[in-house]
């Protein structure tokens, strides 16, 4: 008898002690945001009004109805005056870029914006586990990843990863590529350095498709610090809750809506399809039914059943008020209330269109899609790292408490739709990130308009006739 009890007590004292390594291993394989930091160009770098007018002046390959279509582009982006372009654009080079132009921006960035991190944190290149570059539309050899490597003199043993080609969701891609590590490995430390390279891709013809790229793309990047350390649970910002990726790569139209090409006179562009925002409403619907009943509460996904359990009997009773005909493109909301889950909306910035879309589809407020839409007007698209410019925004005007969720919106091409929530760790405040890349200016945000002057200065243009268009002496 004595001998089954002790044998009962060991099997119990094993099964305890089997819950407890399970439950314990779990807390090492969370992915924790300890800091960020986003680029801030020199301003010899910002693109003005009058300097927009020049660049589009010295193309030659552009005439009258090109110059109406940029225009009213730019007129429309919600970009502002304070953006910032490469330096061969400031020198006149861009028909003839080189290799070394989009090294030169990326060392620029890199060693502006990972020095800062690291130095904050105060940590040491060589306690760097694992390191993530995306830069998609730069690819060298050595790769950026090496390079970084060999200026911070990283340890033999970091676990490198370079991506190339993923757009402007590629940030959100390496977080993936992190979270997944941290589940294999603990007690790890994780850089990530997101960025895009516009130097040697900046377009000089004259494809309407083609072009509009030059008037959404602007220059910038991010480095990312992340980490599964225990020690470090306490300084961190951010707890990553869930991600959802979605690949419409599948499809013929959605591949072919973002892409590089060339144009019939073998000029090399990033090519934008008219069916772009059908393709990316498709993805962004697709990702959404995946994540929502990760990130909504049971209460709300039950009301929106029952919604639609409802609004499905009244279709069938009365078809005819049932159905909508809605012009093609239009946005549909989503019908569920989001902010049942999530406090805070980090959107891409993609364009005006991109974000106007979005707060309607999930029914947001302007206060919501307030720091995307200022990120568009001080910063541009800086494709993959406009995100971290957005939650920068939010930081600094000192939204972020303790608790709050935050639901991060990516698009790139391919096409895809990537998406996750973060949770906020600790109370942020401007205080406690003193490089945060918008303390220069947060006071002067949102500012009572951001429509840019390009049309007061250009908007001549539009009356304007083929046969005797002639930009006047003197006006650049």
């Amino acid at each position: 008898m004595d001998l089954l009890l002790l044998l009962f007590s060991l099997l119990l004292s094993y099964l305890f002690f089997k819950i407890w390594k399970l439950i314990d291993s779990k807390k090492d394989k969370g992915c924790y945001i300890l800091d960020y930091q986003c680029h801030k160009p020199s301003d010899d770098r910002m693109v003005s009004t009058q300097f927009s007018g020049e660049i589009i002046h010295r193309n030659k390959n552009l005439g009258l109805n090109e110059y109406k279509f940029l225009l009213k582009a730019i007129v429309s982006s919600g970009i502002g005056e304070q953006t910032y372009a490469p330096r061969l654009v400031f020198e006149g080079r861009e028909e003839r870029p080189s290799l070394q132009d989009g090294i030169s921006e990326m060392e620029e960035f890199y060693v502006d914006s990972i020095g800062k991190l690291l130095e904050r944190q105060k940590i040491s290149p060589k306690e760097v586990d694992i390191l993530v570059v995306n830069v998609s539309m730069l690819s060298t050899m050595p790769s950026l990843a090496s390079r970084i490597i060999n200026h911070y003199k990283m340890r033999e043993d970091v676990k490198v990863f370079n991506l190339t080609g993923m757009g402007c969701s590629a940030s959100l891609i390496s977080v993936d590529i992190v979270k997944n590590i941290f589940k294999s490995y603990a007690n790890k430390l994780a850089l990530i350095a997101t960025s895009e390279s516009l130097g040697p891709n900046w377009y000089s013809g004259n494809n309407r498709s083609m072009i509009l790229a030059n008037c959404l793309f602007r220059s910038g990047g991010c480095a990312i610090l992340l980490t599964n350390k225990r020690s470090l649970r306490k300084k961190a910002m951010f707890r990553l809750k869930c991600m959802v990726r979605t690949h419409h790569g599948a499809r013929e139209e959605s591949y072919n809506c973002c892409i590089q090409s060339e144009d019939e006179q073998g000029r090399v562009g990033f090519y934008l399809g008219k069916n772009l925002p059908k393709a990316a409403t498709r993805a962004f619907v697709d990702n959404l039914k995946v994540i929502t009943p990760k990130i909504l509460p049971i209460t709300e996904l039950l009301r929106f059943m029952l919604k639609l359990l409802i609004k499905k009997i009244k279709m069938r009773q009365n078809p005819s008020k049932g159905s909508m005909n809605l012009p093609q493109g239009t946005p549909i909301k989503a019908g569920i209330n989001f902010k049942t889950g999530i406090e805070h909306f980090c959107i891409h910035t993609g364009g005006k269109a991109v974000i106007d879309g979005i707060g309607h589809s999930l029914d947001l407020s302007e206060y919501d899609i307030e720091p995307a839409r200022m990120t568009l007007h001080r910063f541009g698209n800086t494709s993959a790292s406009s995100l971290w410019y957005v939650l920068a925004y939010m930081e600094a005007k000192k939204r972020l408490k303790r608790g709050d969720r935050v639901f991060m919106i990516s698009f790139g091409a391919g096409f895809k739709c990537n998406s996750c929530v973060w949770e906020v760790v600790r109370d942020l405040t401007v205080g406690g990130s003193k490089e945060n890349v918008w303390n220069h200016c947060i006071d002067d945000y949102p500012p009572k308009s951001i429509s840019n002057p390009y049309l007061k200065k250009f908007g001549w243009i539009q009356d304007e006739e083929i046969g005797t268009f002639k930009i006047p002496d003197g006006f650049m």
